[in-house]
């Protein structure tokens, strides 16, 4: 009898210590097309969705970002200190995207000459440097984010744009149309990795780095107030509203990208009112 308990308690033990292990994985957001979501594995060292690794901290917490075009399903797998690999299968919800006409934009800027191929790649190069950054040395997302400038949404992250009757990619951030010369502040507190550049499509621009591969951009500027490598605080000024590059008239191009993914930039400003549930592997592995 005492040994038939003495099983039957073992049992129970291990049983509650494997739903604790399967439970350890908590996600927080909306597992939806264009979205961010941070989570949280004790004891993880990696983090992979579908491949792409992100940077996970002492506590085990790491973001990563969801496509406008995502899947309808991602893999995240996760690697933990002694060893085990555990794999998720997470459905993505499509969103829905509206188709937005843009008319009186420069044509040069819509169809550019074969002139201007030279400052587009310029552009290229040093946006894809900046975006391509990941230092996890630098933990600004963890302090919070806040609207860097207030105005009229003129455009929202996700449409995809017709300019002068030509379609075009799907706009990688959220326009905020503001008065030329208004301040810019910055979204979170960070480094900046590129600023001014006065680029074909972007004109005036700053990059800041928010650590593990975050990025918040701000595009269009008359000008800008930041040098690189500069630290900044949330709500620093780091430029004014402007209409430089391809516009139609002065707003901000605001944009979030994580590991070079563009997400909806508003979710940063989210990030504290997220649901959270945990979920459990579909199957589990040892190195």
């Amino acid at each position: 009898m005492r040994n038939n308990l003495t099983c039957l308690i073992c049992n129970l033990l291990l049983a509650m210590g494997m739903t604790a292990s399967a439970q350890a994985l908590e996600l927080c957001g909306t597992l939806k097309q264009g979205e961010l979501i941070s989570g949280h594995a004790f004891n993880a060292t990696e983090v992979t969705v579908d491949g792409k690794s992100y940077t996970v901290d002492a506590d085990g917490r790491f973001l990563f970002s969801l496509a406008r075009d995502a899947a309808k399903n991602v893999k995240l797998s996760i690697v933990y200190q002694d060893g085990t690999i555990e794999n998720y299968v997470l459905p993505v919800a499509e969103n829905t995207w509206d188709i937005q006409r843009i008319e009186g934009v420069e044509q040069r800027k819509v169809t550019p000459a074969k002139a201007d191929e030279a400052e587009i790649l310029r552009e290229q190069k040093d946006v894809r440097a900046a975006l391509t950054s990941i230092n996890p040395d630098i933990q600004d997302w963890q302090k919070g984010f806040e609207l860097p400038v207030e105005g009229v949404i003129s455009g929202n992250f996700g449409n995809q744009r017709i300019f002068n009757g030509v379609p075009k990619n799907p706009h990688s951030g959220t326009d905020i149309a503001a008065a030329e010369g208004t301040p810019v502040k910055a979204a979170g507190d960070g480094v900046v990795l590129l600023s001014g550049g006065n680029y074909f499509y972007s004109g005036n621009m700053v990059i800041l780095d928010h650590g593990y591969g975050l990025q918040t951009i701000y595009m269009h500027l008359k000008e800008a107030k930041v040098a690189k490598g500069d630290h900044v605080k949330k709500g620093d000024i780091i430029g004014l509203v402007g209409k430089t590059g391809r516009v139609t008239g002065p707003h901000l191009h605001w944009g979030a990208s994580l590991n070079n993914v563009r997400f909806r930039p508003h979710a940063l400003l989210e990030m504290d009112l997220k649901q959270c549930r945990q979920y459990l592997p579909d199957n589990k592995e040892r190195l």
